[in-house]
């Protein structure tokens, strides 16, 4: 049974012991079966909740695919005054929806509000590239952005909140975030690569015609844009024989080398074409993901992407936020060491911390 002392430490603890007596029959009692049931809400802050992915977002995070089937939650929707009127429909469709695990609802466009108490932030709100503009010029848009939201989530968030950047260029605007929010631990603030991960899991079991379950420990190393690498070095296929390496069932190192990466990179821009609008669903998904395995665990055996502070771990620079191949416990992520990197792949991991670096100089160049 987890000591008590640890149980009641931090806004997850709860959410911990379910968890862990569900994943472990033994280590059920009386004492967690009632704290489970005791179970304070989680408040979750989606900003750009009125946007696209915010209302894809949102009902599942009510429903319990970020934080499980037993977990009540309390959501914060933010978003920019000109949607103040489709952010208070999205909240209208919440109640009306009945959801069992929503204590409440805050819907708002002020940040301070927005962001006060909060558990979990999950930042889908950003400006995107407009036709005919410099990138500098979106860069100095978004790091105004994230300046103030993280002013505001170190003020006013739960001490131990969680930070999640989805808006692009989204490893930059969470290192961004990091520099004016340095009260949060650097290990709190996140940003999305799950979504390229998802990707790669699909392409792999479309390819090998089995079921996305059966793949796992793909990578994304990198930046979540087309310098992406999706890596399948170590990634394993469970089959009746036993796991095999994707590689191998694969059996086709120009494909993986060439088409499989490229369409992983591309997909992003080949869903814009053929619906006219962003990842919406998928990018939501890939959010609730990303939460739940932080804050419940990855299964044994098995590791995820996440785009994360990094601490120089396979010659990536120190001081960007990079996506690696990550396990998570306790509520806590770590970097899986060890793995060896081939020469394609060492090239590769080397391009997308250049571009990261090139993107973390002009942040800072708007910044003066």
């Amino acid at each position: 049974m987890l000591h008590l002392a640890r149980v009641f430490s931090s806004p997850f603890s709860l959410l911990l012991i379910f968890s862990h007596c569900v994943l472990n029959p033994r280590n059920f009692s009386p004492i967690a079966v009632s704290a489970v049931m005791a179970m304070d809400p989680v408040r979750v802050l989606v900003t750009g909740a009125a946007g696209q992915i915010g209302y894809a977002l949102v009902p599942m995070v009510a429903r319990g695919a970020m934080l499980g089937p037993d977990q009540p939650v309390i959501l914060h929707m933010l978003d920019i005054p000109p949607a103040a009127e489709a952010l208070e429909g999205v909240k209208m469709e919440l109640i009306d929806a009945a959801f069992p695990l929503l204590k409440g609802v805050v819907a708002t466009t002020d940040v301070v509000a927005a962001c006060t108490g909060v558990n979990v932030a999950v930042m889908v709100g950003g400006f995107p590239r407009k036709e005919g503009m410099e990138r500098k010029d979106v860069m100095s848009k978004n790091v105004s952005i994230y300046k103030s939201q993280a002013s505001a989530l170190e003020k006013h968030a739960a001490a131990n909140c969680k930070v999640l950047v989805v808006a692009n260029p989204a490893n930059t605007n969470a290192l961004i975030l990091k520099e004016f929010a340095p009260s949060i631990p650097e290990k709190n603030i996140t940003c999305l690569t799950r979504l390229d991960h998802n990707r790669a899991l699909g392409q792999i079991s479309e390819r090998l015609k089995v079921h996305v379950s059966d793949v796992r420990n793909v990578i994304i190393w990198g930046n979540h844009s087309s310098t992406q690498y999706p890596d399948v070095s170590h990634a394993t296929v469970k089959t009746q024989g036993g796991e095999k390496p994707a590689r191998e069932l694969v059996a086709n190192v120009e494909w993986l080398q060439g088409e499989f990466i490229q369409t992983v990179q591309q997909r992003g821009a080949a869903i814009i074409k053929a619906r006219k609008l962003s990842s919406a669903l998928s990018a939501a998904s890939s959010a609730c993901d990303h939460i739940r395995d932080w804050v419940l665990g990855t299964p044994e055996g098995t590791w995820v992407s996440m785009g994360v502070y990094s601490d120089g771990s396979y010659n990536v620079p120190a001081g960007l936020i990079y996506s690696f191949p990550v396990t998570c416990r306790d509520g806590e992520w770590s970097i899986v060491q060890g793995l060896t990197i081939d020469e394609f792949s060492r090239k590769k991991l080397d391009a997308t911390a250049e571009e990261l670096t090139e993107e973390k100089a002009l942040a800072y160049s708007c910044l003066s």
